[in-house]
């Protein structure tokens, strides 16, 4: 009950009060437990306006941050989603509660084995997760309605974007190791039209169409 009322006032004051607006968006936050996909020693500060450490170097973002990304995919409940990034899964979660599959790839091979076993607990089975190097996608499942990257890269790997059905909408954070510009990628026709949704913050997108592993 703690956390359900913790959950609402966050999607309440954090999320709607900045302008996120798309209803299936709103009530996946709302029921999606937030606190389960962070370590039992946050689970206090889990529904706070800032992201928190997952471990392995990683975080599970803000959630404003995951709504309006989210939002910004226009995921459809016929749609096949690709998620470049598990991380804690809670983005997968959120996708989970909207589209007919997610994809998800994982680099870091503790945090896909612990996503994995949580999301299989919570009952998410339209979903897909393994472990590999994002930035390459999913080819062999492809193409996309929506795919959307949860780490920060250089420029937007051109691999992902051939991954995109035509019309198809992709979300995803460039820029250099400190700061990036979160950007929407819709593929048409003749190539593709490219969005600014303001400045973000973001863990390295580490991969061969990435940055390079230190």
């Amino acid at each position: 009950m703690k956390f359900r009322r913790l959950r609402e006032k966050m999607v309440t004051t954090q999320i709607e009060a900045r302008g996120i607006h798309d209803h299936r968006v709103l009530e996946a936050m709302r029921k999606v437990p937030r606190h389960l996909f962070v370590g039992e020693a946050l689970q206090d500060q889990a529904y706070g306006d800032f992201p928190l450490p997952i471990g392995e170097g990683q975080t599970i973002s803000q959630p404003y941050i995951v709504a309006e990304m989210t939002q910004a995919l226009e995921v459809t409940p016929d749609d096949r989603v690709l998620e470049i990034g598990t991380g804690s899964g809670y983005q997968t979660a959120i996708l989970a509660e909207l589209a007919f599959r997610v994809y998800s790839i994982e680099r870091v091979m503790e945090l896909f084995v612990g996503s994995r076993k949580l999301l299989d607990q919570l009952g998410y089975h339209n979903v897909i997760v393994k472990c590999s190097d994002g930035t390459l996608g999913w080819p062999s499942e492809s193409p996309f309605e929506a795919i959307i990257v949860t780490a920060g890269g250089p420029d937007v790997p051109d691999k992902l974007v051939q991954q995109l059905t035509v019309g198809g909408r992709m979300v995803i954070p460039v820029g250099d190791r400190l700061s990036q510009t979160l950007l929407k990628i819709r593929r048409n026709q003749g190539g593709a039209h490219t969005t600014d949704l303001g400045g973000c913050r973001f863990v390295k997108l580490i991969g061969e169409h990435g940055w390079k592993a230190e």
